[in-house]
């Protein structure tokens, strides 16, 4: 018998088209695949670190799903209940790189008139045995993924597993034709907003917390869910704020070896935050800032993500 599952990512696994520095990656040359996708990301990497992971999601049974399924197997993600798409292709996000490494969601490319695979995510089942389930807010941009993401937070409930939510925020996923740095509708706000009183923990940008709290205090956001949540406020490059069983803290961002593209660095975080759960609040953040510091060394959310020995070193090198 396998290593029962600590956590279950649910959710889209996709490729980011990464486009030249400065570029347009829908017209420019060259562009740079990375598979990539909140949730894929975050089980990718708690399996390097060491957490056993499933990744619940639906591909296409093209390229990108052929892909997903050697680096999952290769990282040691359970996928034994991934669905796959026959009719609808796995989604390319276009991603406009700025030359100080930030990035931008503009569209997407590859679909063919029925949606994207991930769009279309029906009803899974949980393996009861685990911790915690973590989601993000893009499965509910669409209805069917919405239902079956809404009946797995349904389900962890029942087995008392936690929830945690990255909300992720990401206009283009609700409206293709959105502004990329546009906040959230009503409609979203409604459907997202459950979620948000559920969660154990919700890890947040700090624009996603202005735009969804109108405030970016961690404390204040919790005293405002009826469960209390633990949060955590990120900032790219500033300061992480932090509010976990009851206690808030600061942590500063490192700054990793070079700077080569932030995608992913907030996933990474996620992993690392999960990975370390057990430890006290403060270290569980640092050890997250550093998993985060270091996927941003690297091209992509999931190539550049570090073993726990890496990150070990790299905080002992760190004041």
């Amino acid at each position: 018998m396998g290593t029962p599952t600590t956590v279950v990512c649910l959710g889209e696994a996709l490729v980011d088209r990464l486009g030249p520095m400065g570029g347009d990656p829908a017209s420019d040359l060259p562009v740079d695949d990375r598979l990539g996708g909140a949730p894929a990301n975050v089980a990718c990497g708690l399996a390097r670190l060491g957490t056993a992971v499933t990744f619940l999601g639906r591909l296409g049974r093209d390229a990108i799903g052929h892909d997903f399924a050697e680096l999952f197997q290769q990282r040691g993600v359970e996928v034994g209940a991934v669905q796959w798409d026959d009719q609808r292709p796995s989604r390319i996000v276009l991603v406009r790189r700025h030359t100080n490494g930030e990035r931008q969601f503009q569209g997407f490319a590859g679909e063919r008139g029925l949606g994207f695979a991930d769009q279309a995510l029906t009803p899974v089942l949980l393996p009861k045995e685990s911790r915690w389930l973590l989601v993000g807010s893009l499965p509910l941009a669409s209805s069917p993924s919405a239902e079956s993401l809404q009946g797995a937070v349904a389900q962890a409930r029942a087995h008392g597993m936690a929830l945690a939510m990255d909300l992720n925020w990401r206009p283009t996923f609700w409206n293709s034709s959105a502004d990329a740095a546009s906040g959230p509708d009503h409609r979203a706000m409604e459907l997202i907003r459950p979620l948000l009183e559920q969660a154990a923990l919700i890890k947040l940008a700090r624009e996603e917390a202005l735009w969804f709290f109108s405030c970016e205090d961690p404390a204040v956001i919790s005293a405002a869910l009826p469960q209390r949540p633990d949060v955590v406020v990120t900032d790219g490059a500033a300061p992480v704020r932090w509010y976990l069983e009851d206690q808030a803290g600061v942590q500063q961002a490192f700054q990793p070896p070079r700077v080569v593209d932030t995608t992913g660095a907030g996933d990474a975080f996620t992993a690392g935050l999960l990975h370390r759960w057990t430890a006290a609040p403060a270290e569980r953040v640092r050890f997250a800032a550093a998993c985060g510091a270091l996927v941003c060394s690297g091209a992509g959310g999931i190539d550049p993500q570090p073993t726990e020995a890496q990150v070990e070193r790299f905080l002992g090198g760190v004041s």
